[in-house]
């Protein structure tokens, strides 16, 4: 049920087919270890199972997010728990661990996913939480890359942990392999390209006596080729950044978009209700714009929104979000800002608005705008983000029915 509700195709950079396939790989290598090992447990297979579900939620709660945090990782060449912790404050385990206490898994199941990428002696469900640990790198060498300095890493990992020889080792991987592909089929997921590891293996050792070469050229090699995948992801992550940053600009203004506009607003109402501090909003309507453009023209008329937009951005403080909300109306939001901030900051936008000169060749002239204001300090409101646009909106009505360039605060009809 759990693989089947998370099922999902290649989206946003991120493949859920093979996800699945790494973490019913790591279930079964964790449930073959332990038996192997004299560890049976009970619980160990879904343990194993959903160890990184966290990395999962991460990525659908914020796919932009979660895309820009895996170009950091590459870049820095850190793990990913520890580049989450520095991206979130928390990391996978911690969203797996609140995810799956609050479905009621026991303890026994969720503790080892908690602590599986923790390495200090004597911590909780240690036994399970290293099984879970060896299984991750195993599903790695079935469905990564370098085999095999992963192969070595379990090789000594498993020797030093259960003074297993390379020969039970070597049986062990390859019986996960095999075991593996029976549970896919089971769950009609497909194994791609999954391989038997010795098969893995010799394809690996075969490709490196083709090379043959010096100890001087391979480190010459390694060391180039490193320069340019961090060059590469340098330029990615640049890449991704201006992509992503199109994605929420305004092409005419350059201002943030309303889709963005509405993703921020929710964010930054969360942080709001979170600390208990007060957020404002702003809806901001320039007054007769349609006789602008009836007098002087389209042309002018985009000219005076994106010079609207460059006035409202000299005005507002660096921590203030303006956007574009649609055709002549925009949206500002001020985080921590309550509703007598709000309204001085909303004043100075109009009078700054009004008394700026606007020229385009011989044309010369002035506009005004009507700005409706709601706080989440106002008596009577409703902390939605919804609700809160609905009110900011209802005040710039009142704005332009008492006369236009004017501020008008969210008064409740209560």
């Amino acid at each position: 049920v759990i693989i089947q509700g998370f099922q999902k195709r290649v989206q946003g950079g991120f493949d859920f087919e093979l996800f699945w396939r790494r973490a019913i790989t790591a279930a079964v290598a964790a449930e073959v270890m332990a038996e192997r090992v004299k560890r049976k447990d009970p619980n160990i297979f879904v343990s194993a199972l959903l160890q990184d579900i966290g990395v999962l939620v991460l990525f659908l709660s914020d796919a932009a997010s979660f895309t820009e945090l895996l170009d950091k990782k590459r870049i820095s060449g850190k793990s990913l728990g520890e580049t989450e912790r520095e991206h979130f404050g928390f990391d996978h385990a911690d969203v797996g661990e609140h995810l799956l206490k609050t479905w009621n898994l026991p303890e026994a199941i969720v503790g080892p996913i908690r602590w599986h990428h923790h390495l200090e002696p004597h911590q909780p469900h240690g036994d399970a939480a290293t099984l879970l640990r060896f299984a991750d790198k195993i599903s790695a060498l079935y469905h990564g890359t370098q085999s095999n300095r992963k192969s070595i890493e379990v090789h000594e990992g498993l020797k030093e942990a259960y003074q297993l020889s390379d020969a039970q080792i070597d049986a062990l991987i390859d019986q996960v392999g095999v075991s593996a592909r029976q549970v896919m089929e089971h769950f009609q997921i497909q194994p791609g390209d999954m391989r038997p590891f010795t098969q893995i293996m010799q394809e690996a050792n075969e490709e490196l006596g083709r090379l043959n070469l010096t100890y001087e050229q391979m480190v010459l090699e390694l060391k180039q080729a490193k320069q340019s995948a961090e060059q590469l992801a340098v330029e990615l992550k640049r890449a991704n950044d201006s992509l992503r940053e199109l994605a929420f600009r305004d092409e005419l203004t350059g201002l943030y978009n309303h889709r963005f506009f509405q993703e921020v607003f929710e964010a930054e109402l969360q942080k709001s209700k979170r600390y208990q501090h007060p957020i404002s909003l702003l809806l901001l309507d320039i007054d007769y714009f349609k006789t602008v453009n009836d007098t002087y023209g389209h042309l002018i008329g985009d000219y005076v929104l994106k010079e609207v937009s460059q006035v409202m951005i000299r005005l507002v403080r660096h921590c203030d979000i303006v956007a574009r909300y649609g055709g002549e109306e925009f949206a500002i939001v001020l985080p921590e800002t309550g509703k007598v901030g709000a309204h001085v900051l909303a004043q100075r936008v109009r009078r700054g608005l009004e008394q700026h000169q606007f020229v385009y060749d011989s044309a010369r002239f002035s506009i005004t705008a009507s700005i409706g204001l709601v706080s989440t300090d106002m008596a009577a409101i409703t902390i939605e983000r919804r609700a809160l646009i609905e009110c900011s909106d209802q005040a710039l009505y009142a704005a332009k029915q008492n006369g236009r360039n004017r501020v008008e605060q969210f008064r409740s009809r209560s």
